[in-house]
């Protein structure tokens, strides 16, 4: 077999494996803007239940707002890492072996925009993983401080003032 044929199915097979990467990609992303919003719905929904003494869904389910904002926020950056180093770097020494380039040209031109301080996909979403973070953060803060002044008002009860 010919060896150029070799590198060029090698080629065509990685970049398969990158686009499918970047479809698994958008596909946690897709999840975690559901769960995003279907915590959102839980905190509208369930405003008034108790679970213990004086912990509200709502402060259960911001808390998990948190996290999973912070999760998406991470994954995100966990991908563009990957898509960027492994996939862009591998592809990009393939492609030294083949007459053309163009990952390596389109990755250039993905750069020189970038440095234009557009926003790109990625930049995006970890604005919207914050926000939500943000959001989901307030709402904790706004639950768990009822919380913190009760336990205190007992704790200075017990001891007889300050």
């Amino acid at each position: 077999m010919d060896r150029d044929y070799i590198v060029f199915q090698e080629y065509k097979m990685y970049t398969e494996q990158k686009e499918n990467f970047i479809d698994r990609n958008f596909k946690t992303n897709r999840f975690y803007m559901l769960a995003i919003i279907g915590i959102i719905f839980a905190l509208i929904y369930t405003n008034n239940i108790l679970f213990l003494d004086k912990i509200t869904a709502t402060l259960v389910f911001a808390f998990f707002g948190v996290a999973i904002s912070s999760l998406w926020w991470m994954n995100v950056d966990s991908y563009n890492t990957l898509i960027k180093i492994k996939y862009a770097d591998v592809i990009e020494k393939i492609e030294e072996k083949l007459p053309i380039c163009p990952y390596t040209d389109e990755y250039k031109s993905i750069e020189e925009f970038k440095n234009r301080k557009i926003f790109m996909f990625s930049d995006i979403q970890k604005l919207i993983a914050i926000i939500s973070a943000l959001f989901f953060f307030a709402v904790f803060i706004s639950e768990l401080t009822p919380i913190c002044v009760s336990l205190f008002d007992k704790l200075v009860k017990i001891k007889g003032g300050i």
